[in-house]
């Protein structure tokens, strides 16, 4: 059975649901307070040097990492969970969920520790960095249709990292007021019977 170290509501949630969505079993290992030394950072440290989360050791003890390549290895096992291939929507999909990976993601990175980045001015990084965000986001939500999922009626990875991206800064009103796709396809997501333990667990709903 795969092992899942993370936080629950952190990151490694999207790893949770995505896992979920495909049936695909799973141990969760509570790692929280990795970000600082301790136990549960040394015990982080030695499956992933990096101390990210998630980190994922797999049926065969190898260890992955990074959400977006996690994706992609459950689609291996699940290609239903993404817009079949020949299909224009598939390259979109696959855009935006290495989008996400690359964009939104360092604004959290720096945000969350300016300190370690800018010593001399760690809240002006962080503002600078939650402002950008928020045009990331709006930017993405122009590229969605809630219908009621990003690609349709076809519920994928996508729409997960979505419905738990939603949960993190600048929260819920903020994407209520600003991006209406992306709450929707949110709102959708959480309404998945298959996914509401997940989603409880990890303070998502």
């Amino acid at each position: 059975m795969i092992k899942v170290y993370g936080v629950p509501g952190w990151g490694s949630a999207i790893s949770e649901v995505m896992l979920t969505l495909a049936e695909i079993p799973y141990h969760f290992i509570n790692v929280d307070g990795f970000d600082s030394d301790g136990p549960q950072r040394e015990l982080l440290k030695k499956l992933n040097p990096l101390c990210q989360v998630p980190t994922l050791v797999l049926e065969n003890g190898s260890v992955m990492t990074e959400t977006a390549a996690i994706a992609l290895m459950i689609l291996d096992r699940r290609p239903e969970l993404s817009p079949p291939v020949g299909y224009a929507e598939r390259q979109q999909f696959q855009r935006l969920l290495i989008w996400l990976v690359a964009n939104v993601y360092p604004t959290f990175t720096y945000a969350d520790y300016p300190e370690r980045w800018v010593p001399d001015a760690p809240a002006q990084l962080k503002k600078n960095c939650i402002e950008y965000r928020k045009s990331l986001y709006m930017w993405l939500n122009d590229q969605l249709n809630a219908e009621p999922y990003a690609f349709g009626d076809q519920l994928t990875l996508l729409d997960v990292y979505i419905a738990v991206m939603r949960t993190w800064g600048p929260g819920h009103d903020w994407f209520q007021d600003n991006t209406p796709n992306i709450s929707a396809i949110a709102d959708a997501v959480c309404q998945h019977p298959r996914l509401r333990t997940v989603l409880k667990n990890n303070k998502i709903i």
